[in-house]
């Protein structure tokens, strides 16, 4: 089983875990606070962005033209935050869900060190004690086995290569 499906798989069941546990957990479809709201272009491993790539080569032309429009807009952008441009911002969701990055997937559901890798609606519930005994996902370990995956580079630069 290739490295990434495998940490896909291992993020599922954490997340699955976390939300067995919490069936008002915040993030969920329709749910697009954290798309919306990136502190920086997201970065992707070489595999994360095949993966992606063979998702944006599924769409039609007229997605394909949106996203593109999105991207070129995006990596002339100097301002923070910026909105994902793989979000369907009509139906609130990422258009490209199944073939999404790693930190797409571990956002909400993972922290670093002491540092909760998620929106400030789940800060807030953690800050009031709610949340207190979810068990989350190490982000470092994360880190650690997507270094093994190939270089990194901004989604925007990844993106370029196909136009």
């Amino acid at each position: 089983m290739p490295p990434l499906h495998q940490l896909h798989l291992d993020i599922d069941a954490r997340v699955d875990d976390i939300r067995a546990h919490h069936a008002d957990w915040l993030c969920r479809m329709g749910c697009d606070l954290c798309c919306r709201r990136l502190a920086e272009i997201p970065a992707l491993t070489r595999a994360e962005w095949d993966l992606l790539k063979a998702g944006l080569l599924k769409l039609s032309p007229t997605q394909l033209d949106v996203v593109r429009h999105k991207m070129l807009a995006l990596s002339e952008q100097l301002t923070r935050p910026v909105v994902c441009p793989l979000l369907d911002e009509v139906a609130g969701a990422c258009s490209l869900y199944e073939y999404r990055p790693v930190a797409c997937r571990t956002y909400g559901f993972y922290v670093q060190r002491d540092l909760g890798l998620y929106c400030n609606a789940i800060k807030t519930e953690v800050e009031q004690g709610a949340l207190a005994e979810v068990v989350w996902g190490n982000h470092d370990t994360i880190d650690r086995r997507l270094n093994a995956l190939g270089d990194t580079r901004d989604l925007t630069e990844w993106f370029a290569e196909l136009f």
